[in-house]
């Protein structure tokens, strides 16, 4: 009998493979563009498929935002989550977490700017989800985790909440990549150059844990 049907498992894969490809194409485009200026034309004819098939995986232009915000918020908890921090002294724990979170923003500018875009509109899709809410739960009990044992060590000052030590870490690695082309057009820097880089990397570091010091 001939065999005119793939392999189950190439039927399997096919939709998540389509899902991906659309995921992939929409950052693309509202990291460009925005969610207002972004069009579900422009996500199709980066991809295989139709706009038909965009509607029926996510429902509208706005749930396919939701899922890419969810996304990339997803990828910076994933990169966290897969530390072994719990091997570490906390002063060792929370320069790790301090350098990924650094790398994670050095290496995905289209997050900054998705989040920045997010912010434009108030986070009214942040909040309606409850996925992203839950993940980005886990930075903050991982950082209070982090405090309590540190504060017990004599290694970290007491009663730092946990959210003032997030902002004070995003803030950094977030501004140097949201803002790099006005601080290149402004003061001639170039911020992804490999010294800067390194630099600012080192920084942050040592700037969270003097502020931390007992």
């Amino acid at each position: 009998m001939p065999d005119t049907l793939p392999p189950p498992r190439s039927r399997a894969r096919a939709p998540d493979q389509t899902r991906r490809a659309i995921l992939d194409a929409a950052l693309a485009e509202f990291a460009d563009k925005g969610l207002s200026g972004a069009r579900v034309d422009e996500i199709a004819a980066r991809t295989a498929t139709t706009k038909r098939m965009i509607y029926y995986y996510f429902g509208s232009k706005e749930g396919l935002y939701a899922a890419v915000l969810e996304e990339m918020y997803g990828g910076i908890r994933d990169a966290e989550q897969a530390l072994d921090l719990d091997s570490l002294a906390p002063v060792a724990a929370l320069t790790r977490l301090v350098e990924v979170t650094f790398d994670y923003h050095a290496a995905h500018p289209e997050f900054v700017r998705l989040v920045a875009v997010e912010n434009i509109h108030q986070a009214r899709h942040l909040q309606v989800s409850a996925g992203i809410a839950d993940r980005n739960d886990a930075v903050i009990r991982t950082l209070r985790t982090l405090l309590d044992r540190g504060e017990r060590a004599g290694a970290f000052r007491p009663r730092v909440d946990a959210l003032d030590l997030h902002m004070l870490i995003s803030g950094f690695c977030f501004y140097r990549v949201s803002n790099r082309h006005t601080l290149q057009a402004i003061f001639g820097r170039d911020l992804q150059a490999p010294a800067h880089v390194a630099a600012h990397r080192r920084m942050i570091v040592e700037a969270v844990l003097a502020w931390l010091r007992p």
